[in-house]
Formats: C-alpha cells, sequence, structure tokens
C-alpha cells in the first residue's frame, strides 16, 4: 500500500525541485529516498514535506527551506526559494540554476572582457561625476545595471556550484 501511494506521491511532485533536490540527495543519503527519512532528519513531519513537494503550501517558512538546502546539499533551493517565494529577494538578480564549471567559467569570462568593463566602468564614472544622475543618463545607468545583473546571475551560478563542490558531494 505504502509503495502505490509513494509512486502516486512521486507523479505529482515530479519536477517539483524540492522533490528533486530529495532524490538526488539519496544518491549518497539512502535515508533521504523517503519523505518520512527526509522529515525525521530535519524534525518535521511527513504532511509538511508532503506539502512542499507537491507545491501546497501557502508560503514555505524560510527556515524550512534553509533546512532542506542543507540537508539535501542543494545550495540552489535557497536561491530557488528566494526567486519564486520571497517577495524581496525575486527582485534581485539570482540564478537558482545548476551549471557545470566549464559554462559558468565561459560566461563568467564573456561578462569580464576588458573592453566592456572599461565601457561599464567609463558610464559609471560619467555617471557619478558629477554626484547627480541627470534623465540623460539615466539610459547608461541602466545599462550599468543590466550588465552588472548579468555578472550578478553567473556568480550566484558559481556559488551554488562552489558550495556544492565544497560540502563533498
Amino acid at each position: 500500500m505504502e509503495e502505490k501511494k509513494m509512486g502516486r506521491d512521486a507523479t505529482k511532485a515530479a519536477g517539483n525541485p524540492w522533490y528533486e533536490a530529495r532524490l538526488n540527495a539519496a544518491k549518497w543519503n539512502p535515508k533521504l529516498s523517503s519523505r518520512e527519512g527526509a522529515a525525521e532528519s530535519i524534525g518535521s513531519s511527513v504532511d509538511v514535506l508532503n506539502r512542499v513537494e507537491n507545491g501546497l503550501h501557502k508560503c514555505m517558512p524560510v527556515d524550512l527551506a534553509v533546512l532542506l538546502a542543507d540537508l539535501y546539499n542543494a545550495p540552489q533551493l535557497v536561491n530557488y526559494y528566494c526567486m519564486s517565494e520571497c517577495p524581496i529577494g525575486c527582485r534581485h538578480p539570482i540564478s537558482d540554476e545548476v551549471v557545470e564549471i566549464d559554462r559558468i567559467t565561459v560566461k563568467l569570462l564573456k561578462n569580464l572582457r576588458v573592453s566592456q568593463l572599461n565601457e561599464i566602468k567609463e558610464k559609471l564614472i560619467d555617471i557619478a561625476e558629477d554626484g547627480v544622475i541627470s534623465e540623460d543618463e539615466k539610459p547608461d545607468l541602466r545599462e550599468v545595471m543590466e550588465y552588472l545583473d548579468e555578472l550578478a546571475k553567473v556568480l550566484s551560478e558559481l556559488r551554488i556550484l562552489s558550495e556544492r563542490t565544497l560540502n563533498g558531494r
């Protein structure tokens, strides 16, 4: 009977990042292959994990998101939480993608081209020179911020990879 229930739950939860992270973590910690084991590991109830994995919670508590991200060694879940649940975090340029080091390196180096950096630096210096952001400087400021937002996303991908790697899994 339990197997049938788990099968049904898995179908509903498929694609949910919290569920997928638990299954991935179960590869190195068999206790996490069930909601019961995961719930026991964080001192929570199976019902709470069921709601999380099936997207039935109204707003996941921050402490639960951090506990699960740490338990599953899935730092991308913290960013996912910020991007999807937190009304403040969703305004910030972060990524919840787990990207391989070669892709991150290429994206980072592309964004750090000297000519592009110099252009952004010069625009920012011109904007800041008189201490006032005038109407005609706003398009340049938007361009500077778009560049920095893209750089911030790549850096968040590097942070996710680093945290996962340095935690040994």
